[in-house]
C-alpha cells in the first residue's frame, strides 16, 4: 500500500474488519418460525386450516407438537407420517440501477424437501407419552452470483431438525397438561462476495463464506381445557433455542492492499450466537354442529431477540466481539380456519392466517427478505379403514413486496420489492392407529 500513511492504513484496516465483520451478520438467514419463517406447517391435517386450532383440535398424533396437552384426547397408539416440499420463488425486482451493477438475481428461492413424524403412546387411562420429529424453521436464498446485492449476500440457507420427546396428564375430565424437551439441530451456511474496490480498485470480487452446525435444547408446554362437549381451548408456550455457530473464517481472491489490512483475520475462528424466537400460541376449537367445526388462532413470537446476534472473531492477534442489531419487531399471528365433514369417510378443511412483518423497509436485507404474510389453505381427507386415514392439504403462502432500501456504503444502493416472493406447500400424510 505504497503512498498510504499510517492514519490511512488505520482506517482501511478498520473499514476492511467492518466489512468483514457485517457479512457475517447480514447473511445469517431464519429456520421458518412464521412471522418470520418460522412454518406452522406439520405435514399433517393442519396444513388445510392453514394451522388454525393447532393448539387445540388434537385429533391426532401431530398434537405431539403442536400442543402436547391434547394427547390425553387420543385412543390407543396413534402415528402419522409427512411428506411437505415447500416451493419457494423469491425474484427481486430493482427500482433503480445499483451501484455495485449486477442484475437483479434471478429466482433466489428453490425447491425444500420436509417431513414429519409424530407418534403418540397410550401408558395408561389419563398419561400419554409422544414424540415429534421435524422441521419447524428452514428456507434459503440463492442469487445469481454477479447479482446488484452480490455483497449483501449470494447464498444463505439455515436448515434445522427438531426431535420433541413430551409427556402428558388428563388432570380432570375438562383439563390436560403436557410438556417436554426438545433438542434443535441447524445447519448455516452463507456466502457472501468482497468489494475489493474499496482498497484495490480494478482487483475482481473476493469471497466470504461461513458454514457451521449445532444442536441445541429447548423446552415445550401445553394446556388443554374443555369447557363444553365439541369445544376445546389450547394455549402453549415454546421456549427460544439458543445456537452458537463457530467455524474457520474462509476469505479468498482479496486484492494485496485489503489482505495486508485484513491481516491474520482470514482463517481466524467466528462465533455467532443466533437465538431462535419464543413463542406462545392461543388456539380455540369449537364443534358447531355433527359436520361442521370451526377454529382459531393467536400467536406471538419474540422476533426482536433473534435480531440481536451476537458476533466474535478470534484471530491468533486480538479477539472482537460486538452485537449487532438487525432492528426486528415482535411478530403476531392470526388464523381461522373451517372443517366439514362431506360424508363418514371423507372431510374438507380451509383456513386462512395472516402474520405482522418482523422488520421495517429501511432494515430489512435481501438474505432474509421478510415481509407479512398471507397464508390460503385447503385440504381434504379420507377415512381409509377404522386404523388407517390419508390427507393432502395445500398452503398458498403470499410473503409480501418485502420492499429494500440499502442505500450506499462497502455494499452498494439496493433499492426494490420482491416482484415474486411465495411459498407453495403441499402436505401428504397417513394416520394410524392400534
Amino acid at each position: 500500500m505504497s503512498g498510504v500513511g499510517d492514519l490511512g492504513r488505520r482506517r482501511i484496516a478498520i473499514a476492511a474488519v467492518s466489512l468483514g465483520a457485517w457479512f457475517l451478520v447480514v447473511g445469517v438467514p431464519v429456520d421458518a418460525r412464521a412471522g418470520g419463517l418460522w412454518l406452522f406447517e406439520d405435514a399433517g391435517p393442519t396444513v388445510g386450516t392453514a394451522s388454525a386450532g393447532r393448539a387445540a383440535i388434537a385429533s391426532d398424533a401431530t398434537t405431539a407438537r403442536g400442543n402436547p396437552a391434547g394427547m390425553t384426547r387420543l385412543t390407543g397408539n396413534q402415528m402419522v407420517v409427512g411428506a411437505q416440499p415447500l416451493i419457494y420463488t423469491a425474484r427481486f425486482d430493482s427500482d433503480q440501477v445499483g451501484t455495485q451493477g449486477g442484475g437483479d438475481g434471478g429466482n433466489a428461492g428453490g425447491v425444500f424437501p420436509t417431513a414429519g413424524f409424530y407418534y403418540v403412546h397410550d401408558v395408561a387411562e389419563d398419561w400419554r407419552v409422544g414424540f415429534a420429529f421435524g422441521s419447524g424453521l428452514g428456507l434459503g436464498v440463492d442469487y445469481n452470483s454477479n447479482w446488484a446485492g452480490r455483497y449483501y449476500v449470494q447464498e444463505a440457507t439455515f436448515a434445522t431438525v427438531s426431535a420433541m420427546p413430551s409427556l402428558a396428564y388428563r388432570v380432570t375430565d375438562w383439563l390436560s397438561i403436557g410438556g417436554g424437551a426438545g433438542v434443535n439441530y441447524a445447519d448455516l451456511h452463507q456466502k457472501a462476495a468482497i468489494n475489493n474496490e474499496v482498497t484495490d480498485p480494478g482487483v475482481p470480487d473476493g469471497q466470504l463464506e461461513v458454514d457451521a452446525d449445532n444442536i441445541a435444547a429447548f423446552a415445550h408446554a401445553g394446556v388443554l381445557v374443555e369447557p363444553r362437549p365439541g369445544t376445546w381451548f389450547g394455549l402453549t408456550y415454546t421456549s427460544k433455542v439458543d445456537h452458537s455457530f463457530e467455524d474457520t473464517l474462509s476469505i479468498s481472491g482479496v486484492g494485496p492492499n485489503l489482505a495486508a489490512a485484513l491481516g491474520d483475520l482470514s482463517g481466524s475462528q467466528v462465533d455467532l450466537d443466533i437465538n431462535l424466537p419464543q413463542q406462545v400460541m392461543f388456539s380455540a376449537y369449537h364443534q358447531v354442529t355433527a359436520a361442521l367445526a370451526v377454529m382459531a388462532n393467536v400467536a406471538w413470537q419474540d422476533w426482536s431477540d433473534f435480531g440481536e446476534t451476537n458476533v466474535t472473531l478470534v484471530s491468533s492477534s486480538a479477539t472482537n466481539g460486538f452485537t449487532a442489531d438487525r432492528e426486528f419487531d415482535d411478530t403476531w399471528h392470526f388464523a381461522i380456519g373451517a372443517q366439514y365433514q362431506v360424508s363418514p369417510n371423507w372431510k374438507l378443511s380451509t383456513g386462512f392466517a395472516h402474520d405482522t412483518s418482523p422488520v421495517s423497509d429501511g432494515d430489512r436485507t435481501p438474505d432474509l427478505p421478510l415481509d407479512r404474510q398471507l397464508r390460503f389453505s385447503a385440504g381434504t381427507e379420507h377415512v381409509y379403514s377404522d386404523d388407517l386415514d390419508f390427507g393432502l392439504a395445500y398452503t398458498y403462502l403470499d410473503g409480501g413486496d418485502a420492499d429494500i432500501e440499502r442505500i450506499g456504503g462497502f455494499r452498494g444502493t439496493l433499492v426494490g420489492d420482491y416482484e415474486t416472493n411465495e411459498i407453495h406447500i403441499v402436505a401428504a400424510y397417513l394416520n394410524y392407529r392400534w
